[in-house]
């Protein structure tokens, strides 16, 4: 069933017809509390609820929303009030940002709302109100629309910050229409910076704890390097003691590509377990091969299915 929250007149037609609000609470089975802010538009309903209070209040369905040409002056007021209210705590919490941003790549992914909503596992009413600006979104609800829209958490947000600072949101958070899409060509009317979506970055995917573990997780970066590390060829970086390399200072970071295929004295990233990692000079061992820990000075030995997935370090940087 689809969430409902909606400014209405609920708490007129109760007083009304002589109704308290404990006998609505009871008819709905909930607290005053939560009448209250259903009353005032600030709680969520769903459609068997809202068929519960018109047949509490003997009314048609229709009666119980605010239009602005027919509701009593007062509670078009009151309504206009909590909208402005909304608007104002959305713009300064960042949900305006968000939904502007996930209409932007919405559009330039040509998926309709239904198509985001359905991937997301949403009701297209609460994923159009998160697109408005009207709903807040918690991080299980943030995944489930990055995976719809084909990103992970982490670049879904990085693309609406940079959409954002580019300036390229403005169209859509100066009101709420949702602009208009077209179904060839996602929002025409809005410039695509793709230089500014696709600009590489480094992902920094682990690094090495107090007791010399190195745990990576590429689904949750530590960080995104960007500015000077640009001109590196990686895919992700790590960062390791000095020591297990032999090198001088105290940390290194180091860059890898999953393209390349580490040779004998080679920097080489094995992994030895769901998000565990080895690092070392890659050594022969008769026909087997190892990994050079320096700091331990114990060998890891490295298998033949376990070669054909290393990594080469292709760039060691000191910090």
């Amino acid at each position: 069933m689809e969430e409902i929250v909606f400014p209405n007149q609920i708490r007129m037609l109760r007083r009304m017809r002589g109704k308290t609000m404990k006998s609505l609470a009871d008819e709905l089975g909930v607290s005053l509390s939560a009448v209250s802010k259903i009353e005032k538009g600030y709680r969520a309903i769903n459609e068997q609820q809202l068929q519960r209070i018109v047949t509490f209040l003997d009314c048609p369905k229709e009666s119980v929303f605010v239009y602005e040409t027919t509701s009593q002056p007062e509670v078009v007021h009151s309504w206009k009030k909590e909208q402005e209210r909304r608007k104002q705590i959305n713009e300064t919490s960042g949900l305006k940002t968000l939904g502007a941003g996930l209409r932007y790549l919405r559009g330039q992914k040509r998926l309709t709302l239904q198509d985001v909503a359905r991937g997301a596992r949403m009701t297209l009413s609460v994923y159009h109100r998160i697109e408005m600006g009207q709903r807040e979104v918690d991080e299980t609800q943030l995944q489930r629309i990055a995976h719809a829209l084909g990103l992970s958490t982490e670049a879904l947000q990085m693309q609406v910050y940079e959409l954002d600072m580019a300036g390229a949101l403005k169209a859509f958070k100066k009101g709420d229409k949702p602009g208009i899409f077209h179904s060839k060509g996602g929002y025409n009317d809005l410039p695509m910076n793709e230089k500014l979506l696709y600009t590489p970055k480094i992902a920094l995917v682990g690094q090495e704890d107090g007791q010399g573990v190195l745990t990576v997780d590429a689904d949750h970066p530590v960080d995104m390097l960007e500015a000077e590390f640009l001109h590196i060829p990686a895919l992700y970086a790590l960062v390791v003691s000095a020591r297990r390399l032999s090198l001088p200072g105290k940390r290194v970071m180091l860059f890898v590509d999953k393209s390349l295929t580490p040779a004998v004295g080679d920097v080489a990233v094995v992994e030895v377990s769901e998000k565990q990692v080895e690092v070392g000079y890659l050594r022969q061992k008769g026909e087997a091969f190892c990994l050079e820990n320096c700091a331990t000075n114990t060998p890891y030995d490295v298998s033949p299915e376990q070669l054909k997935t290393a990594h080469k370090v292709t760039y060691i940087h000191f910090l």
